[in-house]
């Protein structure tokens, strides 16, 4: 069967054609490209990757351009800026066209898509939306066609590593790497181009588009730009098919190509509402487990299996907790420089500080000016005026922090401590690998004790962790306190901490150290509102065996995620854990 069928587009794939959807891919964004955007591609770089994207770039229309897009470049590369010399020559502002502009008709493969710095996403972003470039530079606003499509080349390796998510908002298919087609049928030229040319007189019922919104909302996607781009791929599907109206089969086809891929949650069946008059029932009660590990050692040993996702604290560590201060972005985090680090453009600015001067930028900014300052000061063939100055800006990259604060009071501290050492350990292994730190402090008694300081040692964390201790009353606002202390200092070096909480809100002891549960509630609290007011990203797990209502109290003044956790095994803890939602796009356009 081909996979050009209208029966096959009603339904799944069948066996021996789980390539066709790539296909399908192709085929419909080379009939519509600016409609539909463009697509992702979330495969390494590779000779099936390779004949995709020849395969797609025949079926375009004839000599139109394909450019791809370098990783770094700068805003007078991709918008179009100043050309110094021409400036310099004739005397006159002259202007150059960017990328941008000269893939206008055609399409932009972004290369290396999930590192593209946000900045340079917004301004892609921007110019899809106008279908145009805007150039303002020194009173000289010039205004460009820029229609294309856009193939952002997803590399990434890790789960968080993705392209920004303004960038996917606007590209309506996906194709990963198990899907790249293999030896299938592909449409020709001529196919693709007669399709195009009918593809505006296709209708669509309003009937289509109601099924297309409905569909995306029982898929949990909020964005109105998802039913819109089905809607045209259905349109370019029946075009491709040779019928003037949208089918039944277009809306399966465009349903799986757009919106599947954007779910977030499974379409749940209609259930009889409950009287009011019933009761609820009650949730049964926890019996006591019979499969309890017998010794402490058997617990942390089930622990080793146990980690606490990667992508969770990465994307915690980057700035995506509610109500955060963010402090600027990237997976591991960036931080402004003055020398060191990856350029990052310019600004307007005066030399001194350690600054350094970019040369290019500054004759470009003064290079409009030039006849007008020549009358005034004849003799010099170019004259520089201090607020003609820009200085080079530069991104270091920074260091993630993960601090665990662990509650080991005497409440159910054998379980709780084993789980933390597990996950500690692991994470450290994967922070090893990501070039980041894990801290841990442990609070009880009447005092907090850093028994791991920042570090990314394997060795040396194992060792402090083995002898993490447990045992005695809980001081609560006193680990809280320590932690958000070590967690600035870590700011205050310019690395990115991620306070991670492990309690079962049993607070007795006060701030002061002296007992009393009232009051050590109350000062926990006050700890809570102090590390929310310092702008800490923040992760709460409530250890107890049922959730407390006071640790999600306390995970709600400090402006952080709260996990609550039942008595469990520590695979169990893991999979709570992944249950939250993967943070890594919470970063929207």
């Amino acid at each position: 069967m081909s996979p050009f069928d209208p029966a096959w587009a009603a339904g799944p794939a069948p066996d021996g054609e789980v390539f066709s959807d790539a296909v399908w891919v192709a085929a419909l964004l080379a009939i519509d490209p600016v409609g539909l955007g463009g697509m992702t591609i979330r495969a390494w770089s590779g000779p099936a990757r390779e004949n995709y994207l020849q395969k797609f770039r025949s079926m375009l229309v004839p000599n139109s351009p394909f450019r791809k897009m370098p990783l770094h470049i700068s805003d007078e590369q991709m918008l179009g800026g100043l050309d110094l010399p021409a400036t310099l020559a004739t005397g006159r502002p002259v202007m150059t066209s960017g990328l941008l502009v000269d893939c206008d008709g055609g399409v932009l493969v972004v290369a290396m898509a999930e590192r593209i710095n946000t900045d340079i996403a917004a301004r892609l972003a921007a110019v899809i939306d106008r279908s145009a470039v805007i150039s303002e530079h020194n009173s000289i606003n010039t205004v460009n066609a820029a229609r294309f499509a856009v193939i952002a080349l997803d590399e990434g390796y890790q789960s968080d590593e993705a392209p920004p998510a303004c960038l996917l908002e606007r590209l309506a298919f996906t194709v990963v790497q198990s899907g790249l087609p293999g030896d299938v049928d592909w449409p020709d030229a001529a196919m693709i181009a007669q399709a195009r040319e009918s593809f505006n007189a296709v209708a669509s019922s309003d009937d289509a588009m109601t099924q297309l919104c409905s569909l995306a909302l029982a898929l949990g996607i909020g964005s109105l730009r998802a039913p819109l781009f089905a809607l045209r791929a259905a349109r370019a599907a029946a075009a491709l098919q040779g019928r003037e109206t949208v089918a039944a089969c277009d809306i399966a086809l465009a349903t799986r190509l757009v919106l599947a891929p954007r779910a977030t949650q499974v379409p749940s069946e209609p259930t009889d509402e409950i009287p009011e008059d019933q009761p609820e029932e009650s949730p049964p009660s926890q019996a006591p487990r019979d499969d309890q590990p017998e010794t402490v050692e058997d617990s942390i040993s089930d622990t080793q299996k146990s980690v606490l996702p990667p992508e969770l604290l990465a994307a915690l560590a980057a700035g995506a907790g509610p109500k955060r201060a963010r402090r600027g972005a990237g997976k591991t985090g960036d931080s402004a420089s003055l020398r060191r680090g990856r350029p990052a453009g310019t600004r307007p600015g005066a030399l001194g500080a350690g600054a350094r001067l970019s040369l290019i930028e500054t004759l470009r900014a003064a290079a409009p000016w030039q006849k007008l300052r020549g009358t005034k000061t004849p003799g010099r063939k170019v004259q520089v005026r201090a607020n003609d100055f820009r200085i080079q800006k530069f991104k270091e990259q920074t260091t993630s922090v993960a601090i665990f604060a662990v509650d080991a009071s005497g409440s159910a501290a054998v379980n709780r401590l084993a789980e933390a050492k597990g996950a500690v350990q692991l994470l450290l292994a994967d922070c090893y690998v990501r070039r980041d730190q894990v801290a841990l402090l442990a609070f009880r008694g009447r005092a907090a004790e850093c028994l791991l300081p920042p570090t990314s040692a394997l060795a040396r964390a194992k060792r402090s962790l083995a002898g993490l201790p447990g045992g005695g009353p809980t001081p609560l606002a006193i680990g809280i306190n320590a932690a958000r202390e070590m967690a600035e200092a870590e700011r205050r070096k310019g690395h990115r901490p991620l306070l991670v909480l492990l309690t079962d809100g049993g607070a007795n002891i006060g701030r002061d150290g002296n007992p009393g549960r009232a009051a050590a509630a109350q000062d926990a609290l006050v700890a809570a509102r102090a590390c929310r007011v310092s702008g800490l990203s923040c992760l709460v797990i409530d250890t107890a065996p049922r959730p407390q209502t006071f640790v999600a109290k306390l995970a709600a003044e400090m402006a952080a995620h709260y996990v609550p956790l039942p008595y469990a095994d520590p695979s169990h803890l893991s999979r709570i854990v992944q249950s939250q939602g993967d943070f890594r796009a919470s970063s929207a356009a």
